[in-house]
């Protein structure tokens, strides 16, 4: 029998390659040494893009994106913001984005040291809304920062692109949300977009990659929820 999952408060710290991270339930990483905040999978302009193909979203979902952002940011005094890749949903969202979205975008990248790591939905710079772009992956330290994980990595690597999900019944009430996932290599985070989608953590690409089981940390209820390592394989 599996031990009960352990309730949280709104962060959880962990070790990756010797560096204290906190786990946010917003579903951003920080690295308070660094004043960093890692962040994946934004997919800005989620809705407008849908739009376009005849699938009416409500066309809200950059703004609360950023403001979820900009309230990671006040809370944990970030100085450098790491973006993950997919962090526009498409090529076109530089063209879609309302103008008082893109200064709002603008007036974050200006205020801080703001990395846009290229993902697959957005290979290709958006132009004039500041920061840096990287190409595949970026360095500090022993870590490193990706979108999709490398199937053969040493530790130290952080990535999104997966956008996991879990699901537990705890008590009888069920507890269903994004989740971060960990082992002692790696850390995948949860996409932080706010139309974004999920990929279930019992899924195959996620046994994959971690052949030795992950810890799973469950945001619900605004709260981290840490799952007993496990909880994922079918019982006996």
């Amino acid at each position: 029998m599996l031990p009960p999952p352990k309730l949280r408060s709104s962060q959880v710290t962990l070790s990756l390659s010797g560096i204290e991270l906190l786990l946010d339930a917003s579903g951003a990483l920080i690295w308070p040494e660094q004043r960093m905040a890692i962040i994946a999978d934004l997919h800005l302009e989620k809705a407008s893009a849908y739009a376009e193909r005849g699938v009416p979203l409500p066309p809200y979902d950059t703004l609360t994106t950023l403001e979820r952002l900009e309230a990671v940011i006040a809370a944990h005094d970030i100085a450098q913001v790491v973006c993950l890749g997919d962090s526009f949903h498409d090529g076109g969202a530089g063209a879609r984005i309302a103008p008082c979205d893109a200064d709002r975008l603008r007036r974050l990248t200006a205020a801080h040291d703001w990395i846009w790591i290229a993902g697959n939905h957005d290979p290709e710079p958006v132009e004039g809304l500041g920061g840096r772009v990287v190409e595949e992956e970026w360095a500090l330290g022993p870590l490193t920062f990706r979108h999709i994980a490398a199937r053969e990595t040493g530790e130290g690597e952080i990535s999104g692109h997966f956008h996991p999900k879990a699901s537990l019944v705890v008590r009888g009430r069920r507890l269903s949300g994004r989740c971060f996932l960990h082992d002692r290599r790696r850390l995948v985070l949860p996409a932080f977009g706010a139309f974004a989608g999920g990929l279930d953590a019992r899924a195959g690409a996620f046994t994959s990659l971690f052949p030795s089981g992950f810890d799973t940390h469950l945001i619900a209820r605004e709260r981290l929820t840490t799952l007993p390592r496990g909880w994922h394989r079918p019982r006996a």
